[in-house]
């Protein structure tokens, strides 16, 4: 291709997005596969004209708030395993600025997305002009730079030949297994609509491969004789085995040597809830079976995992005297935490070389029944909290999840991130498919569900996709079930009310704040919490905005409900009100410790011996060196 294509900037960048791809493993599949955008000055004349311009190249969705269409975008991306995700366009000023925490929660996830903000004129004919930030000390600097630090890449395009080297960097960021997360390309208006002549090759289809590094083969060696020696080995499974999608090769590395798996909130899927070594969740929320495992493994293999404080429990949980840690991860920084000997590698990569080393080897069959027994133990465990024996009787949040879990299948995908749903469902639910449970609890984002649902739906429609939302985190974000309905995208939107913070307010309660701001009741002057719940009725809200809504009052009703609501052609919900775990039995209680400060000094009897709870606990920290 040669000679030049007159565009202006904007046209030229969605011109040149539509001809990015990945490829990994021989299939290629399309990088940017849609814009989601809202619209104001600053991009409504650029990027907006531009998607008109060229619609049948880029397909459009209709956001209706900025940090949830990066939230679809980051849903999209892990569903399609890092392959393939959507650019994210806003206005300067406000527009700008909700980017920031749906770009916190994909860069710390490592997800890709791509952010186009608009920002104030680069040749500067008014200034300032409508929402621009004046900063006295730098003329340069504008609201897009809050991006920054939570970006895996930036790049503010204030030429239109500036735009050639950005997107490419832009590209190579969003591919890359190890630096990927948000990449922001800040365009300020002016250049978005200049003209130029650009090379006609920047529009070229471009293939852009997705590695899978090999592993060093001293330190896959290092690595088998470390747990050749072991007798209690224990395999922790991180996100990365979804993003690798290593899930055969780990089921291979767990059939052949009988080492037990557990699994990080992103791990979770790894391998399938009945696989005979699979032990469940780990850490805080994690089974009872996978922490005393924990507690007493002599080596640690962590695959694709970060170690954050809820998988170690905040320091205490891997506590044997000479445990050491292998850690298999393609990010080095990763793979060096807790003082582990590394394979820096993929991880589908590096468990079928790590297999193939440990060819003949597998651990005692003494060991191979101790935790099955654990496993049996924690199952009956699980059947009890989901247990809804009693069809007229209000469900418990547990007895919701037994109930989805008797309808799905292993082509449903379950959609959670705050609140304490995270938690019940890492120790309780049974993971049947690798893209089955999306839990994300890198960021624990609040509102992240229904938006990452539409992203989920949109990049695996034939499969029915379920947005788990508690009342807090839906009156966060509830606005993009609009954009469900005006798209006709079918999530199934299930509410749970339990009328307050349930979660941070039994966190409250346990390090001496007494509940105190996470009750949904009236308050009296003095600050206390007065009569019955707040007349909030969240199902009209979700009908209001265009959702058919089931209200289901007892299990059978739920049960009723949730088998229609698979059934739906169209975006659904179920809004039930659930028991409290005050008047009920609900899921077992924290396995682990997590640390959260108490108040050193306090006169409260409720502070003073939460604070000896936490002395007791923070005493078994170490640090593994």
């Amino acid at each position: 291709m040669s000679g030049t294509v007159r565009l202006t900037t904007a046209q030229a960048l969605v011109r040149f997005l539509a001809r990015q791809f990945t490829e990994r493993d021989g299939v290629q599949r399309r990088l940017i596969g849609a814009t989601w955008g809202i619209f104001g000055h600053g991009n409504v004349a650029g990027l907006g004209q531009a998607l008109v311009e060229h619609g049948d190249e880029m397909p459009f969705h209709q956001g209706r708030n900025e940090q949830a269409m990066v939230h679809a975008a980051v849903g999209h991306a892990r569903q399609s395993g890092r392959l393939t995700t959507h650019a994210v366009t806003t206005s300067i000023g406000p527009g700008a600025t909700n980017l920031v925490t749906g770009a916190a929660l994909a860069t710390i996830n490592h997800l890709p997305v791509l952010l186009l903000p608009g920002d104030v004129f680069a040749t500067r004919p008014a200034d300032p002009v409508l929402q621009q930030l004046e900063v006295p000390y730098a003329g340069d600097v504008s609201v897009n730079d809050c991006l920054r630090p939570v970006s895996a890449y930036f790049d503010r395009v204030t030429r239109p030949e500036a735009l050639i080297p950005a997107a490419l960097q832009a590209m190579r960021v969003l591919t890359d297994p190890v630096a990927t997360g948000a990449v922001t390309l800040a365009l300020p208006q002016d250049v978005q609509a200049e003209a130029f002549d650009w090379p006609a090759d920047f529009f070229a289809e471009r293939v852009w491969p997705v590695r899978r590094q090999a592993p060093d083969p001293a330190e896959v060696q290092a690595a088998a004789r470390a747990v050749r020696a072991a007798a209690r080995p224990l395999l922790v499974a991180g996100g990365g085995v979804h993003h690798s999608a290593a899930e055969d090769a780990l089921r291979a590395f767990a059939d052949a040597t009988g080492i037990p798996v557990a699994s990080t909130q992103a791990g979770k899927g790894s391998l399938r809830h009945d696989h005979p070594a699979d032990v469940g969740g780990i850490g805080h929320t994690g089974t009872a079976t996978a922490d005393e495992l924990a507690r007493g493994a002599d080596l640690v293999i962590g695959v694709g995992t970060r170690y954050t404080d809820f998988t170690t429990a905040s320091g205490t949980l891997f506590a044997a005297d000479g445990v050491r840690f292998v850690n298999l991860n393609v990010a080095p920084f990763d793979a060096h935490k807790m003082a582990g000997a590394t394979v820096v590698a993929d991880a589908r990569a590096g468990l079928e070389a790590l297999t193939a080393a440990l060819a003949g080897h597998r651990v005692d069959s003494a060991y191979v029944a101790s935790y099955t027994a654990g496993k049996q133990r924690w199952e009956r465990r699980v059947d009890a909290a989901y247990a809804a024996d009693e069809p007229a009787a209000r469900p418990t949040q547990a007895q919701v999840l037994g109930l989805l879990d008797a309808l799905v299948t292993d082509e449903d995908v379950v959609i959670n991130a705050a609140g304490s749903l995270p938690g019940d469902l890492h120790k309780l639910w049974r993971a049947r498919a690798p893209r089955q449970y999306h839990v994300e609890y890198g960021y624990s984002c609040m509102g992240y569900e229904i938006p990452a649902a539409i992203g989920v739906s949109l990049a695996a429609p034939e499969r029915p996709v379920w947005a788990l939302v508690g009342d807090g985190t839906y009156l966060m974000m509830p606005t993009e079930i609009v954009t469900a309905v005006q798209e006709d995208i079918p999530i199934k939107v299930v509410i749970l009310q339990n009328h307050g913070y349930a979660s941070i307010g039994g966190l409250s309660e346990s390090v001496g704040g007494e509940r105190f701001g996470t009750d949904y009741r009236y308050r009296a002057p003095d600050g206390t919490y007065t009569g019955g719940p707040l007349p909030v009725d969240l199902a009209a809200n979700a009908a209001s905005l265009g959702l058919p809504v089931t209200r289901a009052r007892t299990v059978a009703e739920l049960r009723a409900a949730l088998r229609e609501a698979r059934e739906a052609d169209g975006p659904t919900c179920v809004y039930v009100e659930t028991e409290t775990a005050d008047t009920v039995s609900g899921p077992p209680p924290a396995q682990a410790w997590w640390d959260v400060p108490v108040a050193e000094i306090a006169t409260r009897p409720s502070a003073v011996k939460a604070r000896e709870e936490y002395d007791r606990h923070v005493s078994a920290r170490r640090r593994q060196l």
